[in-house]
């Protein structure tokens, strides 16, 4: 990927040089209660919802039986906002820059401006809006704050114990995440959110596949513009994220865990349903067309 085209966003917080990765609120919040999480849990959860996905506490929650609802907004000192001078600090700057203007234009053809998400640079654990973040969870997108949270050690985790390498790989994570703060900005987060306990959990959980799957398709129409206007795309680059979107489809994940799989508990979506709407965005830049929740057929 050449990532190197890209304009770097100044909306990095790197929080990486301060102790705990960017320390722990000064105010109160909610403790996690209920059964134990083990370590096998926490990589069941950070396979099957941080990598992709939106706010893991959630799972962890249902997993462990535990109380991982959202902090309440906390005062903590400011984060530095310099941008990152490391090989990968730029690269994240890089992808990030990226979607702000993929996604600026977008919102600007459409009539209304795009504000842009701050991606937070972590080490160990950092507050969020959304609870407590730690790096043995992954990547995520907290709506209350409208930041992604990323410590890159998870990059190790991708590339070592899912086989999905690649600094493609590496962007989709970012651009998926954003993609999830672009449904927060069109209502379609507050929606899902409605839904919350209307419906039983296999039809939330039904709700969830096809959020999930409009973030993986909202992060191919970034792939699809940014690749129009800077050439990003190498030999092999798509290759990568359709390997990492098999890699972490429900299916594959149960096969691989139980050896057996449970369609009515899938939160993503399949390995072909995520391959498939990333490629619809990649091939046609149209959010139109990543209307996961009218679609018949996933």
């Amino acid at each position: 990927m050449k990532w190197g085209r890209n304009r770097q966003s100044d909306q990095v917080e790197d929080r990486r040089s301060q102790p705990g990765g960017g320390g722990l609120p000064t105010g109160g919040g909610r403790r996690v209660g209920g059964k134990g999480i083990g370590l096998g849990t926490i990589v069941i959860a950070l396979v099957a919802g941080w990598i992709f996905g939106i706010n893991p506490m959630t799972i962890l929650g249902a997993l462990g039986g535990g109380d991982f609802s959202p902090l309440p907004q906390t005062q903590t000192a400011p984060a530095p906002t310099r941008q990152p001078t490391d090989d990968m600090g730029q690269f994240v700057a890089a992808v990030l820059g990226g979607t702000e203007d993929v996604w600026s234009e977008i919102f600007r053809q459409g009539g209304s401006e795009y504000r842009k998400p701050r991606l937070v640079l972590f080490r160990g654990a950092t507050p969020t809006a959304c609870g407590t973040g730690q790096s043995a969870m992954g990547p995520f997108y907290c709506p209350g704050d409208e930041k992604v949270y990323i410590d890159l050690s998870f990059y190790d985790t991708l590339r070592r114990e899912l086989g999905a390498p690649g600094d493609f790989a590496q962007a989709y994570v970012i651009a998926h995440e954003v993609g999830h703060h672009v449904q927060n900005l069109l209502g379609i987060t507050d929606k899902m959110e409605q839904m919350r306990g209307r419906v039983s959990q296999r039809e939330y959980n039904a709700l969830s596949v096809r959020l999930e799957l409009q973030a993986d398709c909202f992060a191919g129409i970034w792939a699809h513009h940014n690749h129009k206007t800077q050439a990003i795309l190498e030999p092999g680059d798509v290759d990568e994220v359709l390997n990492a979107a098999a890699a972490i489809g429900d299916d594959a994940l149960q096969r691989k865990s139980q050896g057996q799989i449970v369609p009515d508990s899938f939160t993503h979506g399949t390995s072909a349903q995520r391959q498939r709407w990333f490629h619809t965005g990649l091939e046609h830049g149209q959010v139109s067309l990543c209307d996961t929740f009218s679609a018949r057929s996933l």
